[in-house]
């Protein structure tokens, strides 16, 4: 039973997981709702629910959202696609962070080393909430190493969860609204679109360039001064005067 709980038995556990989930995920191709559309003989109701369980799913086993953004927006339009979108974003970023917090955080902390990794723990420890919202409303950081990323800290539920939803909305709007108007791509909506997406982007690059020096963890300070050792007197034997 120890044997069971082992760290590293739980992170061999959560790895043929995602690899068995990856591999799903390339039999099944679900990049076919763009093309083929949701089966009409679902209600609304029951498709944007099973929409936002698949798209949750997709995106623990590392499916680009952008490519699921776009098949909610084409497949339910602008509003509905939104609220699975974002719907299947939350349960996505929950699904990753509770299999890496139960099944890897135990094992994978002790070899967070190098500049990058450690200064993100420290973030994520100190500023979860800021620091994840950060993340989500500036493209960049791949979603799901985002969230495994924040399951091996010690980023607490709710600041990573409330981060997550609050900021993914503008750039998933983007991509729902393009995939909703991609049919009419000279149409204000889908031009706008677009061009939130591709200025976000460059937004985001000019950000992370701008304080990646911020990103370094914060080096132990000198002592301003060190005490001079003193050293005691040497006593000899020799006699001192007549």
């Amino acid at each position: 039973m120890s044997l069971l709980l082992a760290p590293w038995t739980r992170l061999s556990l959560l790895v043929v997981l995602l690899v068995s989930a990856g591999a799903c995920v390339v039999l099944y191709e679900p990049q076919r709702l763009l093309s083929r559309g949701w089966p009409p003989e679902l209600p609304l109701g029951a498709g944007v629910l099973l929409f936002t369980a698949a798209y949750g799913l997709c995106t623990a086993a590392f499916v680009p959202r952008p490519l699921l953004n776009l098949a909610a927006g084409a497949v339910f339009g602008s509003a509905f696609g939104l609220v699975a979108a974002v719907g299947g974003t939350v349960l996505g970023a929950a699904v990753a962070f509770g299999l890496g917090r139960v099944l890897g955080q135990e094992a994978l902390r002790p070899y967070l080393r190098g500049r990058w990794l450690l200064a993100a723990d420290g973030q994520l420890n100190r500023h979860g909430f800021r620091s994840v919202l950060a993340v989500r409303i500036f493209p960049g950081v791949p979603f799901a190493a985002a969230n495994y990323l924040a399951a091996v800290s010690r980023c607490g539920w709710l600041p990573f969860l409330l981060a997550t939803a609050l900021g993914t909305v503008p750039n998933t709007a983007a991509y729902v609204i393009a995939g909703a108007s991609a049919a009419s791509p000279g149409s204000p909506a889908f031009l706008v679109s677009s061009g939130f997406i591709a200025l976000s982007a460059v937004v985001a690059g000019a950000v992370a360039w701008r304080k990646r020096h911020r990103l370094a963890p914060p080096a132990s300070e000198a002592p301003a001064h060190r005490p001079r050792a003193v050293h005691p007197p040497v006593v000899t034997a020799a006699p001192h005067g007549p």
